[in-house]
């Protein structure tokens, strides 16, 4: 299994599996889980959820990469991944994600970002493109 780690990160935290973990968890840098978790998640780095990992919480992040199951809600700064083993069962708020072939995502996605909403101007169809499209 290939985790995606720039120079600058260093694993800070780890749960390994066999771990049962119930409760708020706060951290700073990046933390991995392999095991199971229950609760509530929070930090503006990183979060690993591990292959053989099962964490049922609402989560606020920087980033987050899903190998394991996540359910519950996801809400990251920077960017979602979702892995070919990876299972989300939640609604995720992010402004970048990325999903393998074979990675699921079973809920609703918003795609949000710091910019203003941009209005999209669709022209109207002139009488003969309107004639046209009612022949057709």
């Amino acid at each position: 299994m290939k985790f995606r780690l720039r120079a600058s990160d260093q694993v800070s935290g780890f749960l390994d599996k066999g771990t049962n973990v119930t409760g708020e968890l706060e951290f700073a840098g990046t933390l991995r889980i392999d095991g199971n978790f229950h609760g509530s998640i929070s930090t503006g780095d990183v979060l690993i959820i591990g292959e053989h990992a099962l964490v049922h919480a609402d989560i606020k992040v920087g980033e987050i990469e899903v190998h394991g199951q996540v359910f519950g809600s996801i809400q990251a700064k920077r960017r979602v991944e979702v892995t070919a083993t990876g299972r989300i069962r939640g609604d995720v708020q992010t402004p970048v994600l990325v999903t393998s072939a074979g990675g699921v995502l079973d809920g609703r996605i918003e795609m949000a970002s710091d910019r203003p909403d941009e209005t999209t101007v669709t022209p109207r169809a002139t009488p003969q493109q309107r004639a046209r499209q009612e022949r057709d």
